[in-house]
């Protein structure tokens, strides 16, 4: 029987259908055949001779294997001044003021979970710093940092790169987050995804890995089939404030998460990204930081689109045992 669930932070409903995953098409992604791009046609293979400005890099801009560069097509730029709001008629506008940068990874063929554990944990030490660096910009109040992996989800470009972006408010989809782990810390004094923490550890059925550090789980309320949260156990308001060990924690889950998704999923195309607190002075106690997964491999459809619930054909539960490796491999077309 299908289920609607609740997510605990948001509020927002998913519907819950495993019943659906009899038809043809529940797992029938438009994916097409991984065809890395040759070197020699790749923008990333030498960034100084293409004229790419290397902002920062590690361990440095001779010899980098992670460097950071302006998006030759950034979706906001930065200004000498700030965004400045205007009406278009009725209409509320800004102008398009912020930043858009890549930290693009040396190996032209190197995901992030072919990675070394250190390299990875690095990779999220440089998006860290590009948090700490906006949040000094008081013309910035949000960043994401996020990886778009397949054509089917944003990845232009075969090259590993990960995208920078900071925004001069914060967005609609983080804001009720926000309000929500407020209101639960007001009810309950207590952050609601330490809550979370302990309740996926005690029932343990949606828990895919852990360590000493961070737990990776398929959300009880999961959007989309093998969506996946990873959270730091410690209680970390900002991913700008994670500390080293933190970071190598969730990298190592993440790797772990994505080397699953390959070998049990049918390696999907799909997105990650870093759910941190504005930039706005404020502490937010109540936030907690973490990341999501969010895999593309069901077709959105009027109901999620009308409404902004989403159906969902495989269970958290079930997720979660393919990706630990204790169910056949998902049928995945």
């Amino acid at each position: 029987m299908s289920e609607l669930r609740e997510d605990l932070v948001s509020g927002d409903w998913a519907i819950i259908a495993p019943g659906r995953a009899a038809r043809p098409d529940s797992f029938a992604a438009q994916r097409v055949k991984r065809v890395p791009t040759p070197k020699r046609a790749c923008p990333f293979e030498n960034l100084e001779k293409t004229g790419n400005k290397i902002i920062t890099a590690y361990p440095n801009a001779r010899n980098w294997k992670i460097a950071v560069t302006p998006n030759k097509y950034p979706a906001l730029t930065h200004e000498a001044v700030c965004a400045m709001p205007f009406m278009h008629g009725n209409y509320h506008a800004m102008t398009g003021v912020g930043e858009h940068e890549l930290v693009i990874t040396r190996d032209h063929n190197a995901s992030f979970a072919a990675l070394s554990p250190a390299l990875a944990a690095q990779v999220f030490v440089t998006f860290r710093d590009r948090h700490r660096l906006a949040a000094k910009d008081p013309c910035l109040v949000y960043g994401t940092t996020f990886m778009n992996y397949g054509t089917s989800t944003g990845g232009s470009v075969w090259h590993p790169h990960y995208q920078f972006l900071a925004l001069p408010f914060t967005p609609p989809h983080a804001h009720r987050s926000l309000l929500g782990s407020e209101a639960y810390f007001r009810k309950h004094h207590v952050c609601v995804r330490c809550v979370m923490i302990k309740e996926e550890r005690r029932e343990k059925k949606r828990v895919i890995a852990e360590n000493g550090s961070a737990i990776a789980f398929a959300p009880y309320a999961s959007r989309r089939p093998f969506e996946v949260a990873i959270l730091p156990k410690l209680h970390e308001p900002s991913f700008r404030d994670a500390s080293a060990r933190t970071l190598g924690g969730v990298t190592a889950l993440l790797q772990t998460v994505l080397q699953n998704m390959k070998k049990y999923a049918g390696d999907p195309d799909l997105n990650f990204y870093v759910h941190d607190a504005p930039f706005d002075g404020k502490t937010h106690a109540h936030h907690h930081w973490h990341l999501q997964i969010l895999p593309n491999v069901s077709r959105l459809g009027g109901m999620e689109h009308s409404t902004g619930i989403f159906i969902n054909v495989l269970e958290p539960e079930m997720a979660a045992e393919i990706l630990r490796g204790k169910k056949l491999k998902a049928r995945i077309k």
